[in-house]
């Protein structure tokens, strides 16, 4: 991270030519713990070699230990999941060693990575054009949202038709009593008492209103 906020952080990006199946790894408690490094990189892929590197400046009680692999795959993994992570104490520090490749490896490794693209070119291509997972999985979303609309509506429908076969919502005559209780059969008979008032009083108003002769002229009365 930069120290400065205006300073922009740095960046490093890494190529084929920078990769290798050679890591070097330093930062290494000088405890002995060469077996238990191989471990632990041999869980992310074969180890065909694993020593400490004499040759290399280290700090004091720490060891820099030289990793190959048998794949750039492998080494790849390895150091994206163990570099600044913690072994017995210290942060380990994992970057790659092109630099011991054989002309040999890096043919190897120039080819599999030609391969790699190949196929990654092969397979987007053989997709319909303009189709992406996104929209096979948008369409089939689509497809089960209308699913459930439509059972819905049947849902409904289903209800709808149960309410009207079932006799207990059936309409109740007003000269029956609706409730069990008095009290509320009394309330309900007042209710549609004012109801019907109401309604006849409408019906005389109407009446009236159109009894009356419509104004030939557009005078307001005052």
């Amino acid at each position: 991270m930069p120290r400065d906020r205006d300073e922009p952080a740095a960046l490093r990006v890494y190529t084929v030519c920078d990769e290798s199946k050679y890591l070097i790894v330093r930062n290494v408690p000088s405890l002995g713990c060469g077996d238990d490094l191989a471990n632990l990189f041999g869980a992310y892929g074969p180890v065909e070699e694993c020593k400490p590197m004499d040759a290399e400046d280290c700090d004091p009680y720490t060891d820099v230990f030289f990793i190959k692999f048998s794949q750039v795959s492998n080494a790849r993994f390895a150091k994206r999941k163990l570099d600044e992570s913690v072994f017995l104490g210290n942060r380990l520090q994992v970057t790659y060693a092109p630099h011991f490749e054989t002309l040999l490896d890096t043919k190897e490794k120039l080819e599999v990575r030609r391969k790699e693209v190949l196929g990654r070119i092969k397979s987007s291509a053989g997709r319909p054009e303009g189709t992406s997972q996104y929209s096979l999985a948008q369409g089939s979303s689509s497809g089960n949202h209308h699913q459930m609309n439509s059972n819905k509506r049947e849902y409904v429908k289903t209800i709808h038709a149960l309410h009207i076969e079932d006799p207990r919502f059936s309409h109740v005559p007003s000269n029956k009593d609706y409730f069990p209780s008095e009290s509320m059969n009394a309330t309900v008979n007042l209710v549609r008492e004012k109801l019907d008032k109401i309604q006849s009083g409408g019906d005389n108003s109407n009446a009236s209103a159109a009894s009356k002769k419509p104004r030939v002229d557009n005078r307001r009365r005052i």
